[in-house]
């Protein structure tokens, strides 16, 4: 790689529940280790400590610290641990995973033991590219937001209102979504500082509709913009475990979800599995029973950006598919499978501009902005 010029790979969520963790990373690491910053999402806590939340999604979201080895085994150089999950097991467990990682020798954002330090950006110097890396939640339960003197996470949450669009009684609301503004003044703020002391700033965002094709929640559009607007260069989106739109908004590209990257859950029961399909109209795929978040769940992307002193040279998807022993497979021009997820990723982002063109095993990212969102 040339002086001046940097490869960044930025993956979705990571945070396998069933060992061996050495075997998760090995179709992908010569793909990683291409890359001069890699980021990931931790998606569990890696702690013996703490108490399980009242508000928490369940005791799978803690796991033991040596399983926290997956990331070291992949290359991770920043991770983020803004997640709905991550204090699940309240602020030991969250601190302790902190420390984990920090002593692994990767960067945190997104959590600390105050608001400041949760907002507090990594910043990661390569070829002489100063890189900035934020993280925000959008999906946090009572409680999990650092506050001045609170361990926590740095929060980007939104407002949830119903509004009519039909005089008749029983037609389904319009769903309308809009950051909290003391929240999304933060982010900005943040992005502006970041901004002045680094060529280019990435913000990775834990936020919108988990499991439903396609939707994507009206905030997440005006927060996009938003940090475009303050001096972000690109947005890593995920927490939906499945991917989803890939929008360019005023030549900014914004991966709406790179969906999961490591992942495996519990199995569901056929009950749960038929809750799960009527609530959310998405059904599991018997061929896997450890990735329980629908038939899309093992779809994935990498993304990838060219960095230089100038900012964003060149954006671009690296296609993933997840075997069945969850193992993520990067996928090759020519590859049937290649192709069909490439008609996906078109499908999903059809509502926003972007031009998708396959250059080598790569899909690349362009497209004006038009307005459209």
């Amino acid at each position: 790689m040339a002086v001046n010029s940097v490869i960044l790979l930025g993956c979705g969520d990571v945070g396998p529940i069933h060992e061996p963790m050495s075997a998760y990373s090995t179709l992908a690491k010569p793909t990683l280790a291409g890359a001069d910053i890699r980021f990931a999402q931790v998606e569990r806590v890696y702690s013996e400590r703490g108490a399980l939340q009242v508000h928490s999604g369940g005791s799978h979201s803690r796991v033991r610290p040596h399983m926290a080895s997956v990331f070291t085994d992949c290359g991770f150089d920043v991770v983020s641990l803004a997640s709905n999950h991550a204090m699940d097991w309240g602020e030991d467990a969250l601190l302790d995973t902190v420390a984990l990682f920090r002593d692994k020798g990767m960067q945190v954002v997104g959590a600390g033991r105050n608001l400041e330090e949760a907002r507090r950006p990594a910043i990661v110097e390569r070829n002489g590219v100063r890189i900035a890396v934020l993280a925000y939640c959008s999906i946090l339960q009572t409680g999990y937001a650092a506050g001045h003197d609170q361990v926590g996470i740095a929060p980007l949450r939104a407002h949830t209102y119903y509004e009519p669009f039909d005089y008749q009684a029983g037609v389904p609301p319009r769903v309308v979504t809009v950051p909290y503004e003391e929240d999304l003044a933060g982010m900005v703020e943040d992005i502006a500082a970041a901004r002045k002391s680094a060529h280019v700033v990435v913000l990775s965002l834990h936020w919108g509709i988990h499991f439903i094709p396609r939707m994507i929640a009206d905030y997440q559009v005006a927060v996009a913009r938003a940090a475009f607007a303050a001096g972000a260069d690109l947005i890593l989106g995920h927490h939906a475990h499945a991917p989803k739109a890939i929008g360019v908004h005023g030549g900014k590209v914004c991966f709406y979800s790179l969906s999961n990257f490591i992942m495996s859950s519990t199995a569901k029961t056929p009950a749960q599995a038929a809750v799960f399909m009527k609530r959310y109209g998405v059904s599991m795929d018997p061929d896997y029973p450890h990735l329980a978040y629908g038939a899309d769940a093992k779809r994935s992307l990498i993304a990838k950006a060219v960095l230089s002193r100038e900012g964003v040279k060149r954006v671009s998807f690296l296609q993933v598919l997840i075997d069945r022993q969850l193992r993520p497979e990067v996928l090759r021009a020519g590859d049937p499978r290649f192709e069909d997820a490439v008609r996906f990723m078109e499908w999903v982002s059809e509502d926003f501009d972007h031009r998708f063109s396959v250059e080598g095993d790569e899909v690349v990212v362009t497209g004006p902005d038009t307005g459209r969102r």
